[in-house]
């Protein structure tokens, strides 16, 4: 669905989550940002953007759009109520389960690591006939995020905290990833000793550790319900694309890849069992392609669209929409976009490996040009950490201090020189062509001309950003890339500690699909990272992730560059606008119109 500091473990020691989250209760600086239900349900809801899902299988679907699209389709046992107060937009609600698990209502053991989750009644499968949705369909779920097919980038979260998970996911590696039917035996034949459906509405968790975060873990897409009709195809494979089950407000009924998606009303569910989605529009049709935020920003003004997929306001057009009521600037917590390093790359004599090179470049970098780029520092501000503020473990702090944030080449040069590259670099940069990355890669790489590194920039026109040139161990390892500004966002916000730092920086996941796209691997980083989930108050954990922070940043495998609020626009026949911050958009099942 993606900036710590400290030295000082357990700093907010006396606060604890509550005074964590009140921290973050920060209103949406927007006009038309308005509470009640509004307008009239029906009609069709038309979003235009540029770039295709990942994944559109939830058990590898990991960048925000693929989040927002399959939250229409597939529901958690836990979940968030899409809402313009951050404060009631990160709070973790039950989804297909009748309640949060807590020790008060028996659903947590004394020693915190048995949970007991009820699922509610009438949540139903769009199958004919319709059929209720079963405790055995979230094992089946949260089985597939090891998948050898399409593994997802996420499986950490349980692997790290599920027993016996670690040890079904590496089995689950050695089955041939072409074939649904060998994965399908081995999902049947193998349990997970952490997951057990006691029954058809009882689901039984059991972990490795106590980890207050677990229906967190468990409201993430990963942990999406299966059908076991999903055991016929190769997780995300064309044909899986094809025959999608629903069991939220909405189904896929047309899909064109890269070009459009339809979805209808899903008839098998039923308002009484879905306690935080709607069903307003008769249709939510997504069209693709539209590849520049000046394309997008003209259909939303003239009303031939009613949202943005994946394309954000154009920072020219921001000034001239203020006080417009169909403009908004949404408070959020995030690392986006950020400089990532390909530590693994053969390039300039493995260059990119040494951590003295790495912090040179992050001299090089002009981030207030950046925060411009995005719109100004009303839109944008300049981010030194990888923990973002609003997120658990922020602490402020900068190890590569320029003045005015605006980058020292001269800085960068010294320290390449006594690195051994008196001479520079070349790196091969890839980069995404929507939104603003066109501008920020060419900001950079003029940054990068500066110190004496040459680039050779290369725009992604295949929309295969993440899932291909990221993602790919091999293609990392042979070199194809050495830089690149992906974007992150937390896959959850409240008691999200884990949310940035597992994903983007725990070295002992990488491997397909992974998030540690540049493959950084610190044992010392993997050692505070254990020492955080294990920690019984958030308070506690809070400490341990911002000590990761900074040895993170002493070993600068990325340069943090902006946590961005998000400008979002809307037709101005749209109602009802609610804001999803993990996916930095409305929720499209709520919107209705005047």
């Amino acid at each position: 669905m993606r900036s710590s500091s400290g030295v000082a473990r357990g700093r907010a020691a006396a606060a604890g989550l509550a005074a964590v989250l009140a921290l973050m209760a920060v209103p949406a600086v927007a006009a038309g940002c308005g509470g009640e239900e509004r307008g009239v349900a029906g009609g069709t809801l038309r979003v235009a953007g540029s770039s295709d899902v990942d994944h559109l299988d939830t058990a590898a679907a990991y960048s925000t759009w693929s989040g927002l699209l399959s939250r229409q389709y597939a529901r958690t046992l836990f979940g968030f109520a899409a809402s313009n107060d951050f404060a009631e937009a990160v709070k973790v609600r039950p989804d297909v389960a009748l309640e949060v698990p807590t020790a008060g209502n028996g659903g947590v053991s004394a020693d915190g690591r048995t949970y007991t989750i009820r699922l509610r009644d009438g949540v139903r499968w769009n199958t004919d006939p319709p059929r209720e949705v079963t405790a055995a369909d979230f094992v089946r779920g949260i089985k597939r995020v090891c998948n050898p097919a399409v593994p997802s980038g996420g499986r950490a979260y349980y692997t790290e905290t599920i027993a016996g998970m670690a040890e079904f996911c590496a089995g689950y590696a050695e089955v041939d990833p072409r074939s649904a039917a060998a994965m399908a035996r081995y999902q049947r034949g193998n349990d997970v000793a952490g997951l057990a459906a006691r029954d058809a509405k009882t689901l039984v968790v059991t972990l490795e550790r106590p980890a207050s975060d677990l229906p967190d873990l468990l409201a993430l897409e990963f942990a999406a319900a299966a059908p076991a009709e999903y055991d016929r195809y190769v997780p995300d494979s064309p044909e899986f694309r094809r025959h999608t089950v629903s069991d939220g407000p909405y189904q896929i009924t047309s899909y064109t890849p890269g070009k459009r998606y339809v979805l209808d009303r899903n008839r098998a569910w039923r308002a009484a069992s879905d306690p935080i989605r709607a069903q307003h529009p008769d249709r939510i049709a997504i069209t693709l392609g539209h590849d520049t935020p000046e394309e997008v920003q003209r259909l939303l003004e003239k009303g031939a669209a009613d949202l943005s997929w994946d394309q954000p306001v154009p920072s020219a057009a921001i000034p001239r929409l203020r006080g417009d009521r169909r403009f908004a600037v949404m408070e959020g917590s995030a690392l986006s976009p950020y400089l990532v390093f390909n530590t693994l790359s053969p390039n300039n004599g493995g260059a990119l490996g040494k951590a003295e090179v790495r912090r040179a470049i992050s001299y090089a970098v002009d981030k207030a040009a950046v925060v411009r780029i995005h719109g100004g520092p009303d839109i944008a501000e300049v981010l030194d950490q990888v923990i973002p503020p609003r997120s658990v473990g922020h602490q402020r702090f900068d190890l590569y201090p320029t003045p005015g944030d605006a980058g020292d080449p001269a800085a960068c040069r010294r320290m390449l020189a006594r690195a051994g590259y008196p001479r520079g670099l070349t790196l091969r940069f890839p980069y995404r062509v929507s939104g603003n990355h066109p501008r920020t890669a060419r900001s950079i790489a003029d940054d990068l001309a500066a110190c004496g590194i040459a680039t050779e920039t290369r725009p992604d026109t295949s929309g295969a950003f993440y899932s291909s040139t990221l993602a790919t161990p091999a293609d990392a390892r042979a070199g194809r890339w050495d830089i690149a500004a992906p974007g992150w966002v937390p896959d959850w916000y409240g008691n999200n500690g884990r949310a940035t730092i597992v994903p983007l920086f725990d070295g002992r996941h990488y491997g397909p699909n992974s998030t540690d796209y540049g493959g950084f691997h610190d044992p010392a980083v993997d050692r505070l990272i254990d020492r955080a989930l294990g920690a019984r108050d958030v308070a506690d954990a809070s400490g341990y992730w911002a000590q990761a922070d900074r040895r993170i940043m002493e070993s600068a495998p990325v340069v943090p560059l902006i946590n961005p609020r998000t400008p979002i626009f809307r037709s101005a026949r749209v109602e009802n606008a609610r804001y999803l911050p993990q996916y930095r958009a409305y929720d499209l099942n709520q919107v209705t119109f005047s």
